[in-house]
């Protein structure tokens, strides 16, 4: 098998026949480019039993976030995407010390930190208010409409965050979007932060489910690596900026919203194989 060239991959859905019986069954046709020729390679993965959804940017738009953020910066919204590298990265410094704080805790440190590092004056209480935004979140438009769709088809749908239980509860309910999930899940109930292999064995133990009945669908390379390296399908949605890890598997499904994830999954039989 060729290197993949880069992270965003061109998946195409289609069937093929299964054991000799022509049996249709769904695969994934992975377009590889080298040396100016394309090469192809099929995989095959059974439609899921539980759909987990990461929630901060996969579920909710950031936009409101990132003018709260920018503004508490000088007005450079432009240092958004750092503060939120830079509260992934300490989530991870506090887990792997076997240390626990909220997302919004480390969230406003981290907001004092990108500060300071521009020259910019910041108090406590204006990074706490600047973070504060990301419990008054709209869902992406396309949101509500897929959840829909997957639950008219029977899935079990599952919110699983690095936010609070407070915070996620919050957050689902301004969206409009909280009474469409099964169960909701956040990471403080485990103490550490995805994408801890920890989170997502707790995550499908939680759920009664082996590792393989669980689909992560979520808008980070990191947390879609995570769930496959424990064992997960998954799903990426590639919103404005974000990419897969290359050193990762690729996702049984690639796509640029949840709209067209829920079709791709809709589109694939019960009957396992």
């Amino acid at each position: 098998m060729n290197e993949y060239k880069n992270s965003n991959q061109n998946l195409i859905n289609t069937t093929l026949p299964v054991g000799g019986e022509g049996v249709g069954a769904p695969s994934l046709i992975v377009k590889e480019e080298k040396n100016n020729s394309e090469e192809y390679s099929v995989g095959y993965f059974k439609r899921p039993n539980v759909l987990f959804f990461d929630v901060n940017e996969t579920l909710l738009d950031l936009n409101m976030m990132k003018k709260s953020i920018g503004a508490a910066l000088g007005d450079h919204p432009e240092l958004m995407s750092l503060w939120f590298t830079t509260m992934l990265q300490y989530s991870l410094v506090t887990t792997v010390a076997n240390q626990y704080h909220d997302f919004g805790t480390i969230g406003a440190a981290a907001l004092q930190m990108v500060a300071h590092k521009n020259g910019i004056a910041i108090t406590d209480q204006q990074a706490k208010d600047a973070v504060a935004q990301i419990l008054s979140l709209p869902a992406h438009p396309e949101v509500k409409e897929a959840l829909l769709l997957l639950k008219k088809e029977g899935f079990k749908l599952v919110a699983f965050t690095n936010s609070s239980n407070k915070a996620v509860e919050t957050q689902l309910k301004y969206a409009g979007i909280h009474d469409l999930f099964d169960d909701v899940l956040s990471i403080e109930d485990v103490g550490k932060f995805k994408p801890h292999v920890d989170t997502y064995n707790w995550a499908a133990k939680k759920m009664g489910l082996k590792p393989n009945e669980c689909m992560l669908i979520a808008a980070h390379g990191w947390d879609v690596a995570g769930a496959n390296w424990a064992g997960w399908q998954t799903a990426f949605v590639s919103r404005p900026g974000q990419q897969l890890f290359p050193l990762a598997n690729l996702p049984e499904i690639n796509e640029e919203n949840i709209l067209l994830v829920a079709q791709k999954l809709i589109s694939i039989p019960f009957q396992q194989f």
